[in-house]
This record gives structure tokens, sequence and C-alpha cells, in this order.
């Protein structure tokens, strides 16, 4: 006998071996075996007569994708007492206005009183219903449903499951959906408040206890339970401080306090998490989503499979550490107490934290060297991964010169009062800046970027979630703990936390009630990926790196290799190296153009010919495919262009606005470029490489922005700032400045006060 808190519940399975469910969201993805659950509320309508027509055939249409992969999908439905109320009573209505058109006229139709239907009535003429539309919708997909129709006594009596479980078995192996149902049309109703005691175990008023049964009779690797609620809530949903539960572990009923049944179903949550445990128990890995949500409820079946953060997940494995929703609340407070700190506690933690840089720098490069071993042992990187990867003394000795400028230049970043406004006598307007909120940081192979970031965040008063690739895992490790160490000197260590949970990007981007603003530094993929996946969250950052730089007629001989050379060969890697070359026509077959390819050809740098360019050639190096490419590696592309206003507009067509240059000794000719290319950055006779907020004296940057609100280029403190207005006022209403009223408007601008000169 099984037993639930003390409570008999349900017969082991004899057959069945102690198996062991899922840890992690991540493995649900492995899942051969599914049982669906369908809740009275995802299968009937919102009048509760009828069945959702449209929800079930998206649901049918995942199980069947599912089935079609190979797996091996079950359903445990509801919606045959609903099918069946919908029939009887237009049978009812038909039946009752012929005979009242016969004696009293259409007059009194309206009025007509529909009986109370008895369920069980219902259940027998819905059930046939039910089976034939499920039938008709897996058709399309070439797939063959069955049904099963069970009652108590298929479970009390040895035999009776023998024969069941031997059905199901050889449904599976002919891949055919089992489409299963309790037989409501002979089942008695239950007692109140039986739910999940022995009695009434698989009733028509829970059905989820007889999912959790099959469940691990069947020995599924995961059960889904979808009801018309998005998962299980710490308190009842629809309350002010109701929270979703992320992932649920046995032991945390007693911190949950339960609502409502749901709509139309005969369990409620309770009843969900007391099966829900028990199939956990079982081995069976459970997840409890809302399938009547119409923006999800098209992909939530798969969504959960592929390990999306969808809905409850029940999990027997405790994470040592907090969930990255308690993370995201702790960088919150954190933030708001840094921000209320001194601006000189605030660059005391920054000058703190270079500090440690350099004396930690031993531990520091021991872990960033088993990270370059483990990388290269597994050959996951590539060459320039790698070298974004790897930290040396004088990458270290960089990194503390940077933080010691962010110190120096934060001293009145946060507070610092941008405008001043005489409203009214007495009432004054003043705008102010203010921290963003929380940043989520997601980075690639790059360690550095974690105190740079760190750093940033402190100064602006901002509390930080960081999500490092798994590469620099130990790396990030050292250096947020150094950071964590420096926060802890004025007691704000939880501004800043490291995400080290095996937490999606996709799921992050989803986290727009506790995050303010995604910075994504990495792969063009990467950043378009979190683009995509942000819901609700603004996302500062570029997808490519397609820089320019433009030789014109009056380049200087000495300038042009020098510029090129560094903006392609420095660092190929980085966003702001030198992807297309662009040459005024003019420049063909001269001496400063061999010299341009004899350099390119010394640095190992491979060419790709623009179609112009390979139009003047007998014998062109490999035509470009794309004059959009990124290669971030010694390649590049050659293009001609016939004057400036064309170099101009084949950045504007082909460039990411990120940084380009013109290499000129012409002054109106330079000018003409810098006006008029509509980039984040525009050089003149200066390498690419300077797009950096190193280089630009920002101490640091949190990433180079393309976007044309609120920050572009490199991004620094003024980048991470917002504003909020503060009105000071004495008794003032806005009723005094109605035509009648004694007061008037002054609007008039006031000085502002003097900045730290420091």
């Amino acid at each position: 006998l099984r037993c639930w808190s003390n409570i008999p519940f349900l017969t082991v399975p004899l057959s069945r071996a102690h198996g062991k469910s899922f840890a992690h969201r991540s493995e649900l993805k492995h899942a051969k075996r599914i049982v669906v659950k369908l809740g009275s509320a995802v299968v009937t309508r919102g009048d509760e007569c009828g069945l959702a027509l449209g929800r079930l055939a998206s649901i049918v249409e995942q199980v069947s994708m599912l089935q079609n992969q190979g797996r091996e999908m079950m359903i445990v439905t509801s919606g045959a007492v609903a099918f069946g109320k919908q029939r009887l009573r237009h049978e009812i209505l038909l039946s009752q206005s012929v005979r009242q058109a016969l004696h009293s006229g259409q007059s009194q139709l309206k009025d007509m009183a529909i009986p109370v239907l008895e369920a069980r009535a219902c259940a027998a003429a819905g059930q046939s219903g039910l089976m034939a539309l499920y039938e008709a919708m897996f058709t399309q997909y070439s797939i063959c449903a069955a049904q099963i129709l069970v009652t108590n006594l298929d479970f009390h009596d040895e035999q009776k499951r023998r024969n069941l479980n031997g059905t199901l078995h050889e449904l599976l192996r002919m891949n055919i959906v089992p489409i299963i149902n309790t037989n409501d049309a002979v089942v008695p109703p239950p007692e109140p408040n039986s739910d999940l005691q022995g009695v009434n175990v698989i009733s028509v008023k829970d059905n989820d206890s007889l999912a959790a049964r099959l469940a691990v009779e069947m020995k599924t690797d995961l059960l889904i339970v979808l009801s018309d609620v998005e998962g299980l809530f710490d308190s009842p949903p629809g309350s002010d401080d109701a929270k979703l539960i992320d992932i649920f572990y046995p032991g945390d009923q007693q911190s949950v306090t339960f609502g409502t049944k749901s709509r139309v179903g005969m369990g409620g949550m309770e009843a969900k998490v007391k099966a829900a445990l028990w199939a956990l128990q079982g081995g069976t890995s459970v997840v409890i989503a809302n399938g009547t949500h119409p923006k999800i409820s098209g992909h939530v079946i798969t969504d959960i499979v592929e390990g999306k953060k969808v809905g409850t997940f029940f999990s027997e494995v405790k994470p040592a550490g907090p969930t990255v929703e308690q993370q995201a609340e702790m960088a919150r407070a954190g933030g708001r107490t840094l921000a209320a700190l001194q601006p000189e506690q605030r660059a005391e933690i920054i000058y703190r934290l270079a500090d440690l840089l350099t004396d930690q720098r031993e531990e520091i490069l021991l872990a960033n060297k088993k990270d370059l071993e483990e990388a290269e042992n597994k050959g996951r990187l590539a060459l320039p991964l790698l070298k974004r990867l790897s930290l040396s003394t004088s990458k270290l000795n960089s990194l503390a010169i940077g933080l010691r400028q962010i110190a120096a230049s934060s001293q009145d970043s946060v507070g610092r009062v941008l405008r001043r406004t005489r409203i009214a006598k007495a009432l004054h307007l003043e705008q102010v800046t203010v921290p963003i909120g929380v940043l989520l940081v997601i980075f690639e192979s790059r360690p550095d970027c974690l105190p740079q970031v760190s750093a940033l965040a402190i100064a602006s008063g901002n509390g930080l979630l960081l999500k490092g690739g798994k590469e620099a895992a130990h790396s990030n490790q050292i250096l947020h703990h150094l950071t964590q160490e420096a926060l802890s000197i004025h007691g704000v260590k939880d501004a800043v936390q490291l995400v080290n949970t095996r937490e999606e990007v996709e799921d992050l981007c989803r986290l727009d009630k506790l995050i303010d603003l995604i910075i994504p530094r990495g792969s063009s993929q990467l950043v378009r990926n979190i683009q995509k996946a942000a819901k609700g969250i603004p996302v500062m950052g570029h997808s490519e790196g397609i820089c320019h730089v433009y030789v014109d007629t009056d380049a200087s001989v000495e300038k042009v290799t020098r510029i090129i050379r560094d903006s392609k060969c420095e660092y190929p890697a980085a966003c702001n190296a030198l992807e297309t070359l662009l040459i005024h026509r003019d420049l063909l077959r001269t001496p400063l153009f061999d010299q341009i390819i004899d350099m390119l050809r010394v640095e190992q740098v491979k060419i790709h010919a623009g179609p112009k360019f390979a139009s003047y050639l007998t014998f062109s190096p490999s035509e470009v495919k794309s004059l959009r490419t990124e290669y971030g590696d010694l390649e590049c592309c050659i293009e001609v262009v016939d004057s400036v206003q064309e170099a101009v507009e084949h950045i504007h067509k082909y460039g990411s606005s990120h940084t380009d240059v013109i290499i000129t000794e012409n002054e109106q000719t330079a000018e003409f470029f810098l006006q008029h290319v509509d980039s984040a950055c525009v050089f003149w006779n200066a390498s690419t490489r300077f797009s950096d907020g190193y280089r630009f004296g920002l101490g640091a940057e949190v990433g180079i922005s393309t976007s044309r609100i609120h920050a572009r280029g490199p991004v620094g403190i003024e980048g991470l700032l917002t504003t909020k207005w503060l009105l000071r006022g004495d008794n003032h209403v806005v009723s005094d400045f109605s035509e009648h009223g004694s007061m008037k408007y002054l609007h008039e601008s006031l000085p502002l006060p003097q900045r730290n000169a420091n």
C-alpha cells in the first residue's frame, strides 16, 4: 500500500521497480513516455457546455508532433460530461420547442427552462462523440487513437490491473495514442472532499489521481497536468502577493495556501499537488501548467518537453543555492541599498575590487588556466573564442586601471540634477539621475567582462545578474567571489549575483517583472537570440559588428596601412574589428593599393572580393557570398566605390551601424563622411578599434549599443542611468491654476548645483 501524509493512496504496481525522476527541466527533453492530463477547464468552453475545439486541436497537434518524434504519448482526458451536456441540452431544447410551438406559439420559446442534467447521463451521451472528435483530429496527422474507459474496480482487481497494463503497452508498441478517461456513466458520485483518500481515488471528481496512477503504473518519464492556472502559486492566484512557483519540492506544501478548485473541474490545485507528489515518489517527473492561455496553449506541451520554464516543475533535487528569481530579488534589494550609499562609498567598493584583481592575480590565473585546459581538451571553442577566454597579467592590470577610472568618474553619477524648474511660487521641480534597476548581463567566453560590468553597475547603483558561459565557469566563480568581497565592505554583497543554475537564456529573458534591462555580450547569434527571446524587457546591444574602413583618393600613404592593419589584425575577433575595406576606384593599380594588398598577405588575412572589385580583376580572390558578413577572424572583404557618397550609401546598406572609418587628408571629404554616416561611432584617420569604453575614457563598457534610444556606442555609467522627477510643493493643488484660480504657472529655469570637480 502506498501512503501520502499517512493516508493510504493507490497501490504500488507490483511490476515497477522504484524509478528516478528527472532532477532538472533541461532533462525533460529526454522523456520517452509521456502522459498529458487535460483538465475539464482545458477541454471545455467558457460556458461549461461543449468543447473548446480550437484549444483541443492545438493540443492534438502538439501530442502528434511528439508522437512522430518517436515518443510514446498517452492522454488522460476530461470532457465527456461537458460534451454530453451540450448534446442533451440540444435534444431537450429541440423537444421542448416542438411541443411549445404546437401548444403555445413561438413567443414562449425563450422562457423555456432547462432541467438539471445528471452527470452520468451526460457522460453516457458524450463519450462516443468525444472519442470520435479525438479520432478525427489525430487522423489529420496519420496517427491512430484508441479509447480506454476505467473505473475503480480496474485498479482494485489485480487481474484487471494486469489486463489494463498489457493493453496500454500493446497500444504503445503499435504507435497508437491511448485516450484514457473514467467511465463516468457508471461511476457513483464521490463523497465530498474524499480526493486521494483511497476510496474515490479514480472518480468523476478527480482525474488527477487517475493520471498519476497511470503514469506510475506505466513507468512514465513525464506527467504534464494542464489546467486553467499557470501552475502552483505560493498563495491563491489572483491575490496581490501571489507568485508562481517555478520548482516545487516535497515538503514545500506546508508553505503553500491553496485556493478554490478550477472553473469546472472536480478537483482543485491541492488534489493536483498531492497526485503530482505521489507520481514523483514513483519516479515520474511532473509539470503543472496552463493549457487555456491563448498565447501559450499552442505550444505549452512542446515547450515543457523542450525544458522551457513553463508552469511548475516538481523535483526531488533541491539546489543548494537560491533560485534565479530569488537572486533577482536579492539583486534589486541590494541595488537599492547600493544606490543609497554615498558616492565615495560606491567608489571605495570599486577601488577595492581593482586592488583584489592584482592582489589575487595568481588565484585568478590558476582558475582561468583550468577553463582553458577544459576548453582545449573538449575542442569546443574556436581560436578567436579561446583568445577571449584567456586572461593574463597584463589584462588584469588593464582591468584594474579601468576600474579605478570608473571609481574616479562616478562621484556624482547617481542623483545628479539635470534640470531645475520653478513651476510656481514655492513649487520646484527637479529631474535627477537614478539607476535603471536590475540589469541582466549575458556574456560568452570573456571572464574579464565580469569585473568591468560589476564596477559599472556598482558605480551606477544598479542591481546585477550575471550569466556567463560554462566555458569560463572557474574564472567567473573566483571573479564573482572577489566582487562580493569588495561589496561586503559596505554590506551590499547581494547587489551582484552570478547565475549558476541550469537556467536557459530564453527563460531568463522572460523574467520581465524582475529584470529591467538585458545586455548581451557575445556573438551576433547570441545577441539575435536574446533580442528574439526577450519578452517585455528592453535589450541593449548590437547584433553584428560589420565595421568599414573607406580609403579616399586623398588618403595618406603612411596612415593607410597602419590604420588598416590595426583595425583588422590587432584583435580580429572583436566586434569593432574591420570587416569590409572600401577602396576608391582611382586607387586601383596604384602603389598604395599594392601596399595594402601586400600588408594583408603578410598578416595572413584572407581576402574576399566584392562584386565590383571582382569585375576589375582577371584572377580575383573568392567572391564574397554576402556583403553583410562579420568574419571575426583574419578575413575581410574588399569592395570598390566611386566616391565618398557611394561609400556612405554602401555603409548604410550593408553595415550594422557600429563603427565606420574614413582615411583621407581632405578635411571637407572627412566632414561629409562624419556627418552623413549614421553609425554609433564614426572616425577620421583612426582605427576602428578605438570604439571601446576604456579607450573612450569611460573606464569600461557594458557593451556597444547600435540602438537609437537611450544609449548609443560604448555604454559606460551614463548609459546605465535613467531619470526621475522630484516635485517639492507646499499645499499646491491643480485647481489653483485654473482660469479663475489664484496661482499662475511660471516655468522658470533655475541654475543647476555645481558638479563635483573631482
